[in-house]
């Protein structure tokens, strides 16, 4: 099924695509199995993106990015995820830190951090979750109190994707006044310690770690915009990178249903192929009808993401939340269409079930999306 017929694809998301694709079939996809396995972080990936100038294509070029627009980073994301969600992950999440650097730091602190990461292939964290405070995110704990000409760090984070990969985290905490505050705080500060990773149902090669912070000092000019609009910016980042979020479901789920195809029409039973039989027709014109409307919802996003739309909040946990559902349905019904060789590790549908899955949770869970959006409608919410 050809993903590239939306009205909206100009020549040079096209190209980008098939950059992202070459890379994809030549380091990607050869790795995706044995890097489920083994946990290993997808250097390789990492390194192809960044030399091809694709890790950070949204950075403006004055920081060694493309000026490249919200669908632009769409399409790099579904693409890379088609093959591998692990290696999908890291650009997104240092595209949603940046993000926050671009729309608050100030020139000292994007000269010191964006070059790095479009140059050096730099990766960032979010630390904004912790053990009491996922979906609650005004529950934070960590604080960080001024001293001087330095803030000083304590406290933990939790469920931070590239913490102990990364040379810079995004940390979210505390602070008098407001609720709380943005800081870059470096990998190899003193008292900044990452705990063991986590064991994961999926993206097993994409780190998740927590973060302890022991009267870590940071020097007073990390601080991310303006002491108390913390949350602000966090939040608002999240909007944009939601989207990005779905472009990964949508990705998984393309990977899924281009096997399944392959799969029914050289498997037979019966005497022919089961892509004859009416039921698997069904199945798979169902998983191609609904990956469709995602990827269509998540371009829509993208589109108003670049515009500064209004209804940004609105559509970005809308594509997020149903492209990940879709996501999911998808690759349910193409390891069910695989039968026993769908339950295995010979095929990789049962990895991009699993991989599915935390689509659904990370960046607000969907029960959190659909309160968004209802947010979005209802004046009293």
């Amino acid at each position: 099924m050809s993903e590239g017929t939306w009205s909206a694809l100009l020549p040079a998301h096209e190209q980008v695509r098939a950059e992202v694709r070459t890379i994809v079939d030549e380091v990607v996809a050869p790795q995706a199995a044995e890097l489920d396995r083994s946990g290993e972080y997808p250097w390789a990936a990492h390194r192809a993106l960044v030399d091809a100038g694709l890790y950070a294509p949204h950075l403006p070029a004055a920081y060694g990015g493309r000026d490249a627009d919200a669908l632009t980073s769409c399409l790099i994301i579904e693409e890379v995820a088609r093959a591998c969600a692990s290696s999908s992950l890291t650009p997104n999440v240092t595209r949603l830190v940046s993000l926050v650097l671009l729309a608050a730091g100030n020139e000292q602190v994007r000269e010191r951090y964006l070059p790095a990461v479009t140059r050096d292939g730099a990766i960032l964290s979010f630390a904004l979750s912790e053990a009491d405070a996922g979906s609650d995110v005004s529950a934070i704990s960590t604080r960080a109190v001024r001293d001087g000409d330095s803030y000083v760090l304590n406290g933990a984070k939790r469920w931070i994707t590239n913490g102990n990969v990364a040379d810079f985290h995004l940390v979210v905490a505390a602070t008098d006044p407001g609720p709380a505050s943005c800081f870059m705080v470096h990998a190899d500060d003193p008292g900044v310690r990452v705990g063991a990773a986590e064991d994961k149902l999926g993206v097993r090669a994409s780190p998740t770690c927590p973060l302890y912070f022991e009267d870590t000092r940071i020097p007073a000019d990390r601080l991310v915009g303006r002491e108390g609009e913390g949350l602000r910016l966090a939040l608002a980042a999240l909007d944009h990178s939601r989207i990005t979020i779905g472009a990964q479901a949508v990705g998984v789920a393309q990977g899924a249903l281009d096997y399944a195809v392959r799969y029914i029409e050289g498997r037979r039973q019966f005497g022919r192929a089961i892509a004859e039989f009416q039921g698997v027709k069904f199945t798979i014109a169902n998983m191609a009808m609904k990956l469709a409307a995602a990827r269509e919802l998540t371009y829509a996003a993208a589109a108003r993401c670049a515009a500064g739309a209004e209804d940004l909040r609105f559509y970005a946990a809308a594509a997020k939340c149903f492209a990940s559902d879709v996501a999911m349905e998808v690759t349910i019904s193409a390891v069910q269409l695989l039968g026993g060789n769908g339950y295995t590790r010979a095929h990789p549908v049962e990895r991009m079930m699993r991989d599915a899955k935390v689509t659904q949770i990370y960046e607000g869970s969907n029960e959190i999306q659909r309160l968004v959006m209802a947010r979005t409608l209802l004046a009293d919410a």
